[in-house]
């Protein structure tokens, strides 16, 4: 798909992660709306940057677990475009609880994970739908992680909704094909992200020591594969991983 002049849509687009797949999206040409929850300061400061590549940016606030919040937003990103072409679920949460203490995992924080890392991506890929199978075309492009893939990360909780996030982009590149391709980026452990803010010291030295190449993920390297998914003609359902080594499958 041509992403110049395309118009983008990047949840939790004020995270480490999210700022870095706005500005590669953005120095294809593609207009931005960096969707957050909390806050503006820096969802303002993330689109002037956007601006300043060329493309039209805004910041939009919106709590992805909201249906009618997540109906809002694509609604003024109509407004704003009269389009959209690209959804990123990259908006998530997490809490550090280690695997083995099961009265740490609450039902209150096992239902919070699950609400924002796979209801919230659902809610945005049927929000978003419709708009691009009358279009004619559109990338969804979900950002999951290899607790998805193994049982790793900050919770049990975490690395189901994960799983769960994997899965839903395969059932999804099902019910929207021709017209939208989906596909999912699995990073491993990143550095300078509010996720990995939330996870104990010694997870995060034991997680770099044990990848091949020793080192954390490079979230430049997550981004510039959520550009190439949002190019693909012929990829749809996939899951790829950037992880330095970790994860294999």
């Amino acid at each position: 798909m041509e992403l110049r002049d395309a118009v983008a849509m990047v949840t939790g687009g004020t995270g480490g992660l999210g700022r870095r797949i706005c500005r590669a999206l953005a120095q294809q040409g593609t207009h931005i709306v960096v969707v957050y929850a909390q806050q503006e300061a820096v969802a303002r400061q993330v689109s002037a940057e956007m601006q300043e590549l060329g493309v039209r940016a805004i910041p939009v606030r919106c709590d992805v677990t909201q249906p009618e919040q997540v109906h809002g937003l694509v609604d003024q990103v109509i407004r704003e475009f009269g389009r959209i072409d690209i959804l990123v679920n990259d908006a998530a949460y997490n809490k550090w609880i280690p695997f083995s203490d099961l009265d740490a995992l609450t039902l209150e924080d096992w239902s919070k994970i699950l609400t924002v890392n796979l209801t919230g991506p659902l809610l945005c890929i049927k929000a978003v739908a419709p708009f691009m199978k009358r279009q004619g075309r559109g990338r969804i492009v979900n950002i999951a992680s290899v607790a998805g893939l193994a049982p790793t990360g900050s919770s049990i909780a975490y690395a189901v909704s994960k799983a769960g996030l994997i899965h839903l982009t395969r059932c999804m590149a099902v019910a929207l094909a021709p017209e939208v391709l989906v596909n999912c980026v699995a990073p491993g452990y990143l550095e300078g992200t509010r996720m990995t803010e939330n996870l104990a010291p010694e997870y995060r030295q034991r997680v770099v020591s044990n990848v091949l190449l020793k080192r954390a993920a490079d979230k430049d390297d997550v981004a510039e594969q959520v550009v190439t998914f949002c190019r693909t003609e012929t990829t749809t359902g996939q899951t790829l991983v950037i992880d330095a080594g970790r994860i294999f499958h």
